[in-house]
């Protein structure tokens, strides 16, 4: 682990090549939360923040002699426009002008924060490869560096970083301390990643293969055929998505590939799509995709090939949300509902502890539900009479499931955008009625058919129903020619009419009041 006193030392060799009017603007104080420091000629230097905020300093414009100042006391840069300080974390990156003169540096300050994969250790431990996906500036490296040293020195495996411009272990010939026993090979410049790779499995007998940033076509090939030679593979790739991944026509191999396949007209049926779907071609390199949503927001999806899958099918998916939380405690705290134990980190720069919000427990954890133009009342009435497991919240943020009224889905973009991008799964409803909310309330809460009753003894026409045209539904699928459902009124018989057109199947009313009632044709 890192101490304090040697962070405040790779600090101090950091601003050892600042320019004079640097130095004198800036404490450790201001650079606690500091990312970045640009310098740019003819501009007053800026101070980046990891909450987005930037400060100019108050001193002059940066000059010729101040970027000459800086790279003169670097090592020369690489073909990335990279350089570091040996023996630390920081990188130095630079912009060239046309005649590839040095006019711009972004200073990045590499620090060690521990603790950030307390709440996915235990799968880190499993042995399986593990992919991490996420936008710039979200800690993907950080948790390269410590599952490294996790990896390499609690496990005892025999781990090799193949590090690119040296960001997982930083400048200079020896690995920096945050990597713990982990070796490490260096790569001259970033089109040779995937040669090195096939290196370190072919040369150095490693049980796991760190990478960071898997960007081309090649490398996912290399890392398929780390995989494949038994070897856990930990990495990061672009792409912010499970989802942006899969349509990645250069990256989709690391998680399976796509393929066009042309189905039969009684499959395509039974599916209730087009005859012409995309199916995933093989099995995923990685077993374990983890979307990174902020620092310490993370979606698990624990089977890759499941995952894949379901999203090619537009079925709904629901990742394992796990969340890391800065607190002023000494340990990890694990929630009840958490399995197994994780251990408590010692000598943490920064302590944390870990919550977990699972979608599926066998003891049904309490639901969190964000309604967007959906009756309060009505979802309330509905909780408390069919004696569910859930509360109505105020932020989309915390959430477990949204519900949206459909007509007002185009006006709630940004609301709705926000539940996507944090992975909550939407529900919608068509109307404002008790049917309809009670219908989508129990599919968002995966409440099965008799659930409602064994809590209350509660029957509800409507979903008896409606339970009643799925068995029909399913018939159908399963090869009847015709189904004739029990009679009903014409609102319930509504309800059944748009079921039924959601697996393209045809429905119609016949007989007379009151046993006017719906057949199913396929």
């Amino acid at each position: 682990m890192m101490s304090n006193l040697q962070f405040q030392n790779d600090l101090d060799r950091l601003l050892a090549v600042m320019p004079r009017k640097v130095v004198e603007n800036l404490s450790y104080e201001k650079l606690e939360d500091v990312i970045e420091i640009v310098l740019d000629i003819g501009r007053v230097p800026e101070v980046r923040h990891s909450g987005g905020r930037i400060d100019k300093l108050s001193c002059e414009v940066v000059s010729d002699e101040d970027i000459n100042f800086v790279t003169s006391h670097l090592q020369e840069f690489t073909h990335d426009n990279r350089s570091g300080i040996p023996g630390t974390l920081h990188r130095i990156s630079a912009i060239r002008n046309r005649q590839g003169k040095v006019v711009g540096l972004t200073c990045r300050i590499g620090r060690v924060v521990t603790g950030t994969i307390a709440c996915i250790k235990d799968i880190c431990t499993q042995g399986k490869s593990i992919l991490f996906l996420g936008p710039p500036g979200v800690g993907k490296t950080t948790k390269l560096r410590e599952i490294s040293r996790l990896v390499a020195d609690e496990l005892g495996k025999r781990v090799v970083i193949v590090d690119t411009s040296n960001e997982i272990a930083g400048d200079g010939d020896v690995p920096h301390p945050a990597v713990g026993s982990a070796r490490r090979m260096q790569v001259p410049q970033p089109e040779f990643q995937k040669d090195i790779m096939i290196e370190a499995v072919e040369n150095h007998t490693p049980e796991v293969i760190v990478v960071d940033e898997i960007g081309t076509e090649p490398e996912a090939q290399a890392a398929r055929t780390i995989a494949e030679r038994g070897v856990m593979l930990i990495a990061t790739a672009h792409g912010n998505c499970l989802e942006s991944l899969i349509k990645n026509p250069t990256l989709s191999d690391l998680v399976g590939g796509i393929q066009s396949v042309t189905l039969g007209d009684d499959e395509a049926k039974r599916r209730a799509s087009q005859k012409t779907v995309l199916e995933r071609e093989k099995q995923p390199t990685f077993d374990i995709v983890i979307e990174i949503l902020d620092r310490n927001t993370l979606a698990v999806y624990k089977n890759t090939s499941e995952a894949v899958d379901y999203i090619l099918r537009g079925w709904p998916i629901r990742p394992e949300i796990r969340k890391v939380e800065q607190k002023d405690v000494d340990k990890v705290v694990i929630p009840e509902v958490s399995k197994p134990e994780i251990e408590t980190p010692q000598d943490n720069k920064m302590n944390f502890s870990f919550s977990r919000q699972k979608y599926v427990e066998q003891a049904k954890p309490l639901k969190k539900i964000y309604l967007y133009a959906v009756s309060r009342t009505i979802v309330e009435k509905l909780i408390e009479r069919l004696n569910l497991n859930a509360e109505i919240i105020r932020n989309v943020e915390d959430a477990d499931i949204v519900i949206a009224h459909k007509n007002f889905a185009k006006g709630g973009a940004k609301i709705l955008s926000t539940a996507k991008e944090y992975r909550v799964q939407i529900f919608y409803v068509k109307t404002n009625s008790m049917a309809q909310i009670q219908k989508v309330l129990k599919d968002a809460l995966d409440i099965q058919p008799g659930d409602v009753e064994s809590l209350t003894g509660y029957t509800d026409e409507t979903e008896k129903a409606l339970d009643e045209a799925k068995a029909g539904i399913k018939k159908i699928l399963d090869g009847a020619e015709m189904v004739d459902l029990e009679p009903q009124n014409s609102h319930i018989r509504k309800l059944q009419h748009e079921l039924v057109e959601q697996y393209n199947l045809q429905s119609t009313s016949i007989g007379e009041e009151p046993n006017r009632h719906l057949r199913i044709e396929g």
